[in-house]
């Protein structure tokens, strides 16, 4: 609820009710204005002639009444716009600090259902509930006044009768939250399940499992349509419930005013006639709020959904407003640690990196150099320690001027879905221009393959490049670098698990990089190794040696060690 109060705007808030005092004054002077015409009509026998300027002034105020009612709910549209759009880029801003051990986990439709679905069911809070929340508080109470004046004894009934209407709300908002609750679980749950099974289903069909899980999606989206029929059912017999009251108690004010007007004449027939015109609209208020009741507690239900989300771990690299001073930058680590969850990652990493040079980090399995990557990226922020970029904290530099000048290619490059031309321009924010893209295409090797493809750049290629082998997702990656044009470049592994032609081709594209670039690689083979300047050697989260080749292969068993691991698998794939 906490969450859904953030994104209220006051001054629409204030604008509602003045409209909905408004309005109630115009329901007023509308009943007013027929009582008036009805009894010259039919007591005094005025000609309709005499009455055309209360005609046309009763024509006004039904408009006036209609242009209040639009701008009423047109104020409850906009803040629903504004407030899905603060939700959406809230939750955004939370998915980009989830740390890196969580953001892989978890179902994609899960989050995408959160995202859109979820926010998408607060809305009718601010479109239907808060307006006619307001309404209900301030029209309701203006035709009651108005309705006591004319005759007391109606207005009593209504006071007797009204709190029945919250009472019920009451009971069925708990019920409508419980069914709420399923519903939404439920969406989440198919969502996750179905996206899954969409983006796995070449393996399920090799492992023969594909009827299967139509099966089980099947029996997700059973489920969800149950929970979505219950909540309709609650909605129906709220509807049904508040119906029944308001007609009970119509009934008893349509006696009451027969029998003050007919048997013991306390009542003038205008003042019933008056009565009878305002207690419909006074429910009529009620009876809206209850069904926008419904649906606010569906609202309130999934903004707990969302709470709940963005109450998840988190974690935020501070930037500050500085630009870069020198490019290519001069890195220092000092005292770097990283834990996660109380865990250490990295313990105490200290290391210099001089602008121009090409760095190796290599290290067992485990031993931390991703995250090392991924902390000199400025993707996770250290627990301890400092980052120091020509001399000055990072933290004092701006986070777009450090992006501008970082290229950073994993193992397994994002490609997005849409065109070969648009996976490599998004590298440059200013734009790029076709001779610009292909130019880096033909740095990064890719040329050969685009020119066999029958629409070229323009070739469609699917989401997470589909359509590509893994060597060619790497070459996209590349051109994308060559198109930004970076002065640092991080790799982490790039030619892990390709053959022998695409390495060659993409460790060519490396050193054109390196040329103008601070390069550090995650390095895996040896002569990757031994090109560097400086090499890390990492071991359970700490540098445990860093030097040149020579250096640490005289000096350092840990390095030794490494190298003899990777001749021994060298030489074994020889032999195969």
């Amino acid at each position: 609820m906490s969450l859904i109060k953030t994104f209220i705007v006051r001054r629409q808030v204030i604008l509602m009710g003045m409209l909905s005092l408004g309005l109630s004054l115009v329901i007023i002077g509308q009943a007013y204005l027929i009582v008036g015409i009805i009894s010259a009509l039919f007591l005094d026998g005025a000609p309709v002639q005499a009455l055309g300027s209360l005609l046309l002034l009763l024509f006004v105020v039904i408009t006036l009444r209609a242009v209040l009612a639009y701008l009423n709910g047109r104020v409850g549209i906009q803040l629903a716009e504004v407030a899905k759009t603060g939700l959406r880029q809230h939750v955004l801003r939370h998915l980009l600090q989830t740390p890196f051990e969580l953001a892989g986990q978890g179902r994609t439709g899960e989050k995408v259902s959160v995202l859109l679905s979820v926010v998408d069911k607060v809305d009718p809070y601010y479109r239907d509930y808060l307006p006619n929340l307001i309404r209900a508080t301030v029209v309701p109470l203006c035709l009651l006044t108005a309705i006591t004046v004319a005759n007391w004894p109606s207005a009593l009934i209504i006071v007797i009768t009204a709190p029945f209407i919250p009472i019920f709300m009451a009971i069925i908002g708990q019920r409508t939250k419980e069914q709420s609750e399923q519903q939404l679980q439920a969406l989440a749950a198919f969502s996750g399940r179905f996206l899954d099974s969409l983006q796995g289903l070449p393996t399920l069909k090799l492992f023969g499992r594909a009827k299967e899980e139509k099966q089980k999606i099947k029996a997700h989206s059973i489920r969800f349509r149950e929970a979505t029929l219950g909540v309709l059912s609650v909605a129906f017999t709220s509807a049904f419930m508040m119906e029944l009251i308001a007609m009970l108690s119509m009934g008893l004010i349509a006696l009451q005013l027969a029998i003050s007007l007919i048997m013991f004449e306390t009542i003038s027939f205008q003042n019933a006639f008056f009565v009878l015109l305002l207690a419909p609209e006074f429910y009529q208020a009620l009876k809206e709020l209850s069904s926008a009741f419904h649906t606010g507690r569906e609202s309130i239900t999934a903004a707990k959904t969302l709470e709940e989300k963005l109450g998840e771990a988190k974690e935020e690299v501070r930037w500050g407003d500085q630009p870069l001073d020198r490019l290519p930058p001069e890195l220092e680590l000092k005292g770097v640690s990283v834990a996660y969850q109380g865990r250490p990652v990295l313990k105490n990493i200290t290391a210099t990196i001089a602008a121009g040079r090409m760095v190796a980090i290599v290290g067992p399995s485990g031993a931390g150099k991703t995250t090392l990557l991924r902390v000199i990226a400025g993707l996770v922020p250290v627990t301890d320690g400092q980052i120091l970029i020509n001399g000055q904290s990072r933290e004092n530099v701006r986070e777009e001027a450090w992006f501008d000048q970082l290229s950073y290619i994993a193992q397994h490059p994002y490609i997005f879905s849409g065109s070969i031309y648009d996976n490599v321009a998004l590298a440059n924010r200013k734009g790029a221009s076709k001779r610009e893209v292909f130019k880096a295409i033909e740095q990064a090797g890719l040329a050969e393959l685009v020119a066999l493809l029958e629409q070229g750049i323009q070739t469609p290629i699917g989401e997470g490049g589909r359509g590509l082998s893994g060597g060619e997702k790497q070459r996209l990656a590349l051109a994308r670098a060559f198109v930004k044009q970076p002065s640092l470049v991080l790799f982490d592994e790039p030619t892990k698990g390709l053959d022998l032609k695409t390495e060659q081709i993409l460790l060519q594209s490396m050193s054109q990089l390196a040329k103008t670039a601070t390069v550090i690689t995650v390095a895996h083979r040896l002569h990757t190794v031994k090109q560097a300047d400086w090499i890390l050697v990492l071991d359970q989260g700490e540098v445990v040696a860093q030097g040149t080749h020579a250096d640490l292969e005289a000096h350092s068993p840990h390095y030794r060690q490494l190298l003899g691991l990777e001749e021994v698998r060298v030489e074994g794939g020889r032999k195969e």
